[in-house]
């Protein structure tokens, strides 16, 4: 048999095909093989399915693309066209969801939520004339 033949069945590939990553098998633009073996040097369990890696990398994916997307929003607001740290992090703490997960997470600059504390604003005058608090009953 030569190897200009293809060959049927077995595991082996015919020659002259290209190889195709996982990551492009799965869809994904963050790389499986990368996490695959991330997940297996860093010895998180002895042995790695193959379905773990892929699915880790969706989940990182579809995070980053949540992120990016709240952050351009604010980046947006604020009337600027490069996402900067301060926009990531307007971003996260005010998603409740993302908050909560990066809740001990911190970002260098990116400052803090605008927030004046209720007892610090000054208090609202009362409307009208005819209450000012006055000592005179009707009869």
């Amino acid at each position: 048999m030569s190897s200009a033949v293809a060959k049927k069945g077995g595991r082996g590939r015919a020659a002259g095909t290209k190889s195709v990553s996982r990551s492009l098998k799965a869809g994904l633009q963050f790389p499986v093989g990368r996490v695959a073996r991330i997940l297996k040097v860093g010895r998180y369990a002895q042995r790695v399915g193959s379905g773990a890696p892929v699915y880790l990398s969706a989940v990182l994916e579809y995070l980053a693309a949540e992120v990016l997307e709240l952050a351009g929003n604010a980046a947006r607001d604020n009337k600027k066209s490069r996402i900067i740290p301060r926009h990531i992090q307007l971003a996260i703490r005010n998603d409740e969801e993302l908050s909560k997960l990066l809740g001990t997470v911190t970002i260098a600059n990116g400052g803090v939520l605008p927030n004046i504390h209720q007892n610090l604003l000054p208090k609202k005058q009362a409307k009208g004339k005819g209450e000012n608090n006055s000592l005179s009953q009707e009869f």
